[in-house]
């Protein structure tokens, strides 16, 4: 299974390189402690008044500190913790289906050469990116 495993990613990041898609990870907890911080800091400091503005500029800082940095999906994929890239596989293999291949250069070929089926992965990858990853998609540059 392994090798079959390595077949799906190396068809993800083929697809997702051919169509140039690039994801941001949000960091949704780092801007909320940075915000949360400066709203504790801005209330020790000044009071009420301090939480008030020690929030509102936290939350600007927090809000583009963790701004999308978006990066290849491919360079994503490959870092994925082994529990996430199964539950891709598994994503993915159904639809594939029956689909039966050797190795990761004819299941490319096969999925790039049907219209339907490359969609349908890809459309399986770009779902499991925005709701297990939560990352913000972008096509090109």
């Amino acid at each position: 299974m392994a090798l079959r495993m390595d077949d799906v990613m190396r068809l993800c990041c083929e697809l997702s390189a051919h169509d140039q898609i690039k994801v941001a990870v949000k960091n949704s907890t780092k801007g909320a402690l940075v915000a949360g911080g400066t709203a504790f800091v801005g209330g020790l400091m000044g009071g009420p008044p301090g939480i008030f503005v020690g929030g509102a500029v936290g939350g600007l800082l927090g809000s583009w500190w963790t701004s999308g940095q978006f990066r290849p999906l491919p360079q994503i994929l490959l870092e994925l913790p082994t529990a996430q890239k199964d539950k891709l596989y598994n994503d993915v293999v159904n639809v594939l289906g029956n689909l039966d291949w050797t190795d990761a250069a004819q299941l490319i070929a096969l999925v790039m050469g049907n219209a339907t089926l490359q969609q349908q992965v890809t459309a399986a990858l770009l779902s499991y990116v925005s709701k297990e990853l939560r990352a913000e998609v972008r096509y090109g540059d």
